[in-house]
């Protein structure tokens, strides 16, 4: 699909999206318990249709309701199908596969799209002293597993993705981990394994750690079988965009996301209140408008998703804005450093990759072009925001690739006054 962005002044409100993160550990949760569990505000992303089809094949039922809600049942992992596939999700990847391993049948995980290039050596390394058969594709897609998954202490290294650790966590949590403990070193992305302990708080499963380093269980607080209902949260992932688009382009508000939240890339408050421009957050929802724009300051290591929207603001602030954190940016949809420096340039602004450091030097008169998202959905969103305040329009190749964590991104742009014009379908 492509998509033509011109620019355009915005103004309105909208509801949040939900969110991915929250939504595909509900789904994993909810499989793990041994009940009914009723989601409300459920997202319908490509990454949560895949976390829906995953736990399915894993021995859940799942039930759209007239409400749009969604009733989930389960017993707990009983395999109906001996492959799993993920589809693109790098979160559902690596939080199914342990909870997968809970079984003893022998299973293959596998994926699609870039998902099958990044590095999954993990599992080699962990699996076995978990008493779990493994056999990858040299570290990378499709694994062949066979558990049961028998806890007990270990130590991982959690630089390269929170995401893994989720997956133990959850995965130690149901399979009566006794006084099994996760040493942690070098975590990254420590807000997401806040948000994963929350979700399993709410699901009756209690994890304590010292100081992210080591993490342990607690008995269940509720005995199942019990009904939960959990309500996903609003995406802070996905609103980011949003944000810089009326920081950038006019005036948006939106609504259904807490100030409270666990969420990694509730961080982006912290960058536009840098800008200067018009930030105005309630407890359940956040406006921002224009201003002059000024550079900023940002570490983005434990929220690297915040990269693309970042970018696209830094583009229209005045100086050379720094992003730290782009060694997060190597195994994402695409190498995320790479493809912003790439596609950025062709919109006239100069981005330099120092070290860690991404230095953006905003400002100038934004160029009209074609881009390309390069598959990836933050690309993608980042390219349309920042054609808010191009002189020309800009074209956006394989624009589709939004369909994998905000399929409604280019509607709500519409809905704030955007020129949005899909060519193709």
């Amino acid at each position: 699909m492509r998509v033509k962005i011109t620019a355009s002044e915005l103004s309105g409100v909208l509801q949040a999206p939900a969110s991915k993160s929250s939504m595909q550990r509900a789904c994993a949760a909810a499989l793990l318990h041994e009940g009914e569990t009723l989601l409300l505000n459920p997202g319908h992303s490509n990454d949560d249709l895949a976390a829906l089809d995953v736990i399915q094949k894993l021995g859940a039922t799942v039930k759209v309701q007239p409400d749009h809600t969604i009733l989930i049942t389960s017993k707990g992992i009983h395999p109906q199908s001996t492959e799993i596939n993920c589809g693109e999700s790098g979160l559902g990847i690596r939080m199914f596969t342990p909870i997968a391993a809970i079984s003893s049948l022998p299973l293959t995980i596998a994926g699609s799209g870039s998902l099958v290039t990044r590095p999954m050596h993990f599992f080699d390394e962990i699996f076995p002293l978990l008493g779990v058969s493994i056999q990858s594709n040299e570290g990378k897609l499709p694994l062949k597993i066979q558990g049961p998954l028998k806890p007990v202490s270990i130590s991982v290294d959690g630089s390269l993705s929170s995401q893994f650790l989720t997956g133990l966590l959850m995965a130690f949590g149901s399979a009566n981990p006794g006084n099994a403990v996760i040493n942690v070193k070098n975590l990254a992305s420590k807000p997401y394994i806040d948000l994963t302990i929350d979700v399993m708080r709410h699901f009756g499963k209690s994890v304590i750690h010292q100081q992210y380093a080591s993490f342990s269980f607690q008995p269940a607080s509720i005995p199942p079988p019990y009904a939960i209902q959990y309500t996903v949260e609003g995406d802070w992932s996905s609103i980011s965009f949003l944000l810089v688009a009326g920081a950038i382009a006019g005036s948006v508000k939106v609504t259904g996301v807490s100030r409270h939240s666990t969420q990694a890339d509730k961080a982006i408050l912290f960058a536009l209140e840098q800008t200067g421009c018009t930030l105005i957050i309630g407890n359940d929802y956040v406006e921002t408008g224009k201003g002059n724009l000024r550079a900023f300051h940002f570490d983005a290591t434990h929220c690297p998703d915040l990269f693309p929207p970042l970018v696209s603001l830094a583009a229209c602030c005045s100086g050379t804005s720094v992003i730290k954190g782009i060694s997060r940016l190597a195994h994402k949809e695409s190498n995320r450093a790479l493809t912003l420096q790439q596609e950025f340039a062709k919109l006239g602004v100069d981005i330099e990759l120092v070290g860690d450091d991404m230095m953006i030097t905003g400002g100038k008169i934004l160029q009209g072009t074609t881009v390309h998202s390069h598959h990836d959905h933050r690309i993608a969103m980042a390219c349309a925001v920042a054609a808010l305040r191009t002189v020309q329009p800009v074209d956006i190749m394989v624009a589709e690739a939004i369909n994998k964590s905000y399929p409604d991104f280019f509607q709500h742009l519409a809905e704030l006054g955007a020129g949005v014009e899909i060519i193709e379908q």
